[in-house]
């Protein structure tokens, strides 16, 4: 019973570790995702660039929070402005809230005023769940050499009300602002809020 007990728990540790969470200050996770256009992009393509990666549901009020006052839209601008390569990543599953057709997805992206670089379609979770990503927005900023150096909120205010940007504190204008000025990150991890992943 106790050799069992052992490889039960062996396996279990050998699972954990095979989709364990991202780590600030380690490799973000490789992966290659569709665009709405059709066009692939693999993470590891932009070495050299500092990415922003931000899971999207556009019927979330979470994200219609930042995207309704164009807020999401303005630091997206900034920031692709500056280099920052800006994925928008939807990881709701088929005949969930947030799943759209690509034709759907670049309707949206427009009406929305959306300057990300992409929006990848993840209908399958595989990259979600790889960055451990649980809710919409949740954001991650990856530094030039491909190490994720931040991971969590846009920022400190978990509300649906758009006017409470104004005095929110934006964890990842901080981040990016600080890494690009070649300083540490000085809040890497927070904990993001929203609505859930619609996984299947």
């Amino acid at each position: 019973m106790n050799l069992i007990l052992k490889f039960a728990l062996a396996s279990l540790i050998a699972a954990s570790t095979a989709i364990a969470a991202p780590q600030v200050g380690q490799p973000a996770p490789e992966f290659t995702l569709n665009d709405s256009n059709g066009k692939s992009h693999k993470l590891s393509d932009f070495k050299g660039k500092f990415v922003v990666l931000e899971w999207l549901n556009h019927g979330c009020p979470f994200v219609q929070k930042h995207y309704d006052g164009g807020n999401m839209q303005g630091l997206q601008k900034e920031y692709t402005g500056k280099d920052v390569v800006w994925l928008s990543i939807v990881s709701s599953a088929p005949g969930k809230q947030g799943n759209m057709s690509p034709e759907e997805t670049n309707k949206t992206k427009e009406e929305k005023g959306s300057a990300a670089t992409a929006i990848l379609i993840d209908a399958d979770g595989t990259v979600g769940k790889l960055y451990d990503a649980k809710v919409t927005p949740e954001l991650y900023v990856i530094n030039p050499e491909g190490v994720l150096i931040y991971m969590g909120a846009i920022d400190d205010k978990k509300s649906v009300d758009a006017a409470d940007i104004a005095g929110a504190k934006n964890y990842v204008k901080q981040a990016l602002d600080e890494a690009m000025a070649g300083k540490p990150v000085s809040e890497p991890s927070t904990t993001a809020y929203g609505c859930s992943v619609k996984y299947n």
